[in-house]
């Protein structure tokens, strides 16, 4: 039972709890708490308002006024600067995309550009290479010289993703990808977000489109005004929302 609880506890990527943040005076989350693991894809789920992105700002250190544990990889990252945060690999995908406007789509990606990883038992993590990640976004694959600034939204959702993982990371922080894209890009990002599975990166997904997050998450947690209603599978998520929990409101 010991091992057991030992190698669990070895593979907790993001551990986070009693985390509370503020704007201004307003005070936004409440002793949230949530763990994501290698490998695995957790949805962070709740209604316009409810604290999502929040969350991911205070995590990644965005939050000026922030309160609580935050573990990385065993080392804490409650008080490091989001630069920092990001060296140690984990990466994040704002909601407003952030592209370089003026910079193609090559040179988007090399602004990303981090040395390759490895894992504490010395195994390689997962390894972005341009080709790689213009393989897996066709789309940007079709426009390599195409500034920032001339691209819809949802290609640049794409290529903020892209320009992501070209830090290597080991988990990325994924802030509602289907937002304002049109159905052919969401399932595209689907398709996306299950071959960075498949690579062996994890993702803490914030998200309102229930449809999106049960195809590619295992676990869930659900935010009602800053705090945690809900924790546990993808399936008990759905199950509730049928018996007319409507805890998403979507």
């Amino acid at each position: 039972m010991t091992t057991q609880t030992s190698n669990a506890n070895a593979d907790v990527l993001l551990q986070v709890s009693q985390l509370n943040a503020w704007y201004g005076e307003a005070h936004i989350l409440f002793d949230v708490a949530l763990e994501v693991r290698r490998g695995e894809v957790v949805a962070l789920m709740g209604r316009n308002g409810a604290g999502k992105s929040t969350t991911l700002k205070a995590i990644m250190g965005l939050v000026e006024r922030r309160q609580g544990s935050v573990r990385f990889m065993g080392q804490s990252i409650a008080q490091a600067d989001a630069w920092q945060i990001a060296r140690m690999g984990l990466g994040y995908v704002p909601e407003d995309r952030r592209i370089f406007s003026e910079l193609t789509v090559l040179e988007n990606l090399e602004v990303g550009r981090q040395p390759p990883r490895s894992w504490a038992d010395g195994s390689a993590a997962s390894h972005w290479t341009v080709d790689e990640l213009l393989a897996a976004f066709p789309n940007l694959a079709a426009m390599p010289q195409r500034p920032g600034g001339q691209m819809s939204g949802g290609e640049q959702q794409m290529l903020t993703v892209a320009r992501t993982l070209m830090g290597n990371p080991y988990l990325v922080l994924l802030d509602e990808p289907s937002e304002g894209v049109a159905p052919v890009i969401v399932e595209q990002m689907v398709q996306m977000v299950l071959q960075l599975k498949r690579r062996g990166v994890s993702i803490l997904l914030c998200e309102q489109n229930l449809h999106f997050a049960r195809l590619v998450s295992d676990r869930a947690y659900v935010l009602e005004k800053g705090v945690v209603q809900f924790a546990g599978s993808m399936q008990a998520l759905m199950d509730e929302e049928r018996a007319g929990a409507k805890r998403i409101g979507v």
